[in-house]
């Protein structure tokens, strides 16, 4: 008998485990589902950095036949840094311009300047194209290699990406797997200026990374008493934009060049082989010391990149369809855009900020 009922024991002790077992992963299963079963989504903060590099070539001065010209070249990259350093995101962008005079010291007008990503299949780096190093095979458009080397940086450390870069500035392993095989050395400079100027920010993986241009000429003609000049400036915005189109942080740069010439054709400024953003130059472009209000009136101006951080700062929340808002009618900074400091004209920065939020 005492058998009999330990035997009973038992059985009614096991039947009872299994029924708070059963329970347990019914309880899970209904209200707790496991992370297999539901989305993760990343909010994890982000860094997020602007790097350009720019330079122009030796002028070459007019004669009877030909102008005279100089060449400007820009290069911007952004990029968007997770908290062990790999590249979550990268845009990258260059402007390649060229000025030119005549040899009797009259500007050239310039027609439209477009970066090479924007001007997409028209650059004709397919049609016209040939590998450095004489291979066969087929040449991408220039969008196309910018493409390719966002794709294989994705993931990887700064040095990873960097190591994909030879001797003399051409590509290897992935990237040129991938089908970038251009010359890198301007791009791994702004990306190298990117990563070493990015900060914390409150993008996410969910949110996308943005840049765009925003390029404008100005001509003088040379006189008996003053150099003629033929500039371009490159607004460049890196933006971060939410799934709403918002814009969640920013930053702004200006590339401004100028290249002067006499009566003659013969060029009277020197090459630079590399030209600081207005960012870069911080203090000495001595904005607060000889700056004075586009209205006449009183007060303190800003430095140059303090002005730049307010404009950043009021994009932040806003979608393209809201920065008009921040300008008058001249250009100028109005409003609490105004109040915070930055008084200079906006006009481009708006048109870069825009063009940067709508990209696809």
């Amino acid at each position: 008998m005492k058998k009999i009922i330990s035997l009973l024991l038992v059985v009614l002790v096991a039947a009872s485990m299994f029924a708070f077992t059963a329970c347990d992963k019914a309880t899970t299963d209904n209200n707790e589902p496991s992370t297999s079963d539901t989305e993760t989504t990343d909010t994890s903060a982000l860094k997020f950095g602007l790097g350009i590099v720019a330079s122009s070539s030796e002028a070459k001065a007019a004669d009877g036949d030909t102008n005279g010209d100089a060449d400007v070249e820009v290069t911007a990259v952004a990029v968007l840094l997770d908290a062990e350093g790999k590249i979550v995101d990268v845009k990258l962008d260059t402007l390649a311009a060229t000025t030119e005079w005549t040899s009797t010291g009259t500007a050239v007008a310039s027609t439209e300047v477009k970066t090479k990503y924007e001007l997409g299949d028209a650059y004709n780096m397919a049609a016209f194209g040939k590998k450095h190093d004489g291979s066969e095979g087929k040449v991408l458009e220039w969008y196309a290699q910018a493409d390719a080397f966002a794709a294989t940086a994705k993931g990887k450390t700064a040095e990873e990406v960097k190591a994909f870069m030879t001797e003399d500035t051409y590509t290897t392993g992935d990237l040129a797997a991938a089908g970038c095989t251009i010359s890198v050395g301007s791009i791994m400079k702004a990306f190298d200026k990117a990563v070493a100027n990015a900060v914390e920010s409150s993008a996410t993986a969910n949110d996308t990374l943005k840049l765009a241009f925003a390029t404008s000429v100005s001509n003088t003609d040379a006189t008996e008493e003053k150099s003629g000049s033929v500039g371009v400036d490159a607004t460049i915005v890196a933006a971060v934009t939410d799934a709403a189109g918002k814009v969640v942080v920013a930053k702004t740069d200006v590339v401004s060049t100028k290249v002067e010439f006499d009566l003659a054709g013969a060029a009277t400024s020197e090459a630079a082989a590399e030209i600081k953003t207005k960012g870069e130059l911080g203090d000495e472009y001595n904005m607060a010391a000889f700056g004075k209000k586009h209205d006449g009136s009183e007060g303190k101006v800003l430095e140059w990149y303090a002005q730049a951080a307010a404009f950043d700062s009021a994009l932040a929340g806003k979608t393209a369809a809201d920065f008009a808002t921040l300008a008058d009618e001249t250009g100028y900074g109005a409003g609490d855009l105004a109040t915070a400091g930055c008084t200079i004209n906006i006009g481009d920065m708006i048109k870069a900020a825009t063009a940067a939020a709508t990209v696809a």
